[in-house]
């Protein structure tokens, strides 16, 4: 039977070392276990929380509830065909080391998802991206518990209504199910997509021939760790804010005050504009409150002082309403609050 610990403190379980207290606290590690927590919190009437890696969520303030601390473990090459593998990895995986994993064993597509914090179980929730990928690319399937039922459903491709960091575990099923496992759609041979700016930049001096997926994610990684700052060191939760999406006609009015403006084509009707641009060009980068804009990307918000989330969030309140004043831009946080 898992182990119920009562007045724990979850600074060790979130990226933002934020030291809120869970009424009650438990880790699963397989299905069986997950099933007497939530029977547990049944009986008690406690709202629940999911953690996981704690790298997509700010912890503002004390929890009257049961957090449960996803840890299951395991991955399996479960099927191929002629062009892909079909890798299942369970929730409680660390994102990064199953990247490197299938790196390791010739299953490629994950590459330029590297260093990515988190668990294997966010990752379809926030619909995980950098560098031109998201995780939508290489997704096949997940099996979810649903909470009420108890009942282990799959969800395919379709079913998880994947969007620009959104998906249906966002919205309309939000908190009504904990995903077990996710399966992945990998490639047997590379299918390298490296046209993105900074990474065309690092390879600009290397042969077509000797790019491979296994530089791509070594590349993918020492830009992450130029720019962004380790949780351990400094607590963050990544990138703080989405980057907006805006007209195209929005667009070329910036450009007119601002024609240096950072932007990435979406389609023929809009730009996704740089948000850590849009910060640093509104004075941000560097600012200390009690939490603080990181000095090598105004996308980061960190909380140095190790504070409750309530700190970062009156800063980030602070960016958005400047951001909204100088550009005519709405900033959307990306981590999610609780409670």
């Amino acid at each position: 039977m898992p182990l119920y610990l009562p007045h724990f403190n979850l600074q060790n379980y979130n990226t933002l070392a934020s030291p809120v207290c869970a009424e009650f606290f438990v880790a699963v590690k397989d299905e069986a276990e997950l099933l007497a927590a939530l029977k547990f919190a049944k009986e008690k009437n406690l709202p629940l929380l999911v953690l996981g890696g704690g790298s997509n969520i700010v912890l503002h303030d004390d929890f009257a509830g049961l957090v449960i601390h996803v840890q299951f473990l395991g991955k399996e090459l479960v099927r191929e065909d002629e062009n892909f593998y079909y890798v299942k990895a369970a929730a409680g995986e660390n994102w990064s080391d199953f990247v490197d994993y299938c790196l390791d064993e010739h299953f490629y597509g994950l590459e330029n998802l590297s260093l990515i914090p988190g668990n294997v179980g966010a990752a379809p929730i926030q619909n995980i991206g950098a560098y031109s990928v998201e995780l939508q690319d290489v997704f096949s399937e997940l099996t979810a518990l649903d909470v009420k039922s108890g009942l282990a459903i799959t969800f395919t491709h379709e079913a998880c209504q994947f969007g620009y960091r959104d998906s249906v575990f966002k919205n309309a099923l939000l908190d009504q199910f904990i995903i077990t496992s996710v399966t992945f759609k990998l490639t047997k041979k590379p299918n390298l997509k490296i046209h993105y700016p900074a990474l065309q930049s690092a390879l600009a001096d290397e042969n077509e021939q000797d790019i491979t997926p296994e530089l791509v994610s070594q590349v993918v990684c020492d830009i992450r760790r130029s720019k962004l700052p380790d949780p351990k060191q400094i607590p963050n939760v990544g990138s703080f804010f989405k980057n907006p999406v805006v007209s195209l006609e929005k667009l070329a009015e910036l450009q007119q005050k601002y024609p240096e403006i950072v932007y990435y084509p979406v389609d023929t009707h809009q730009a996704k504009l740089a948000a850590g641009w849009l910060i640093d060009r509104a004075g941000w980068k560097g600012y200390v409150l009690e939490a603080a804009v990181h000095a090598k990307q105004a996308l980061v918000l960190t909380n140095p002082s190790r504070l409750k989330g309530s700190a970062v969030l009156v800063l980030a309140e602070l960016i958005k309403t400047s951001v909204t004043k100088e550009f005519g831009v709405d900033l959307e946080q990306e981590p999610r609050n609780y409670p």
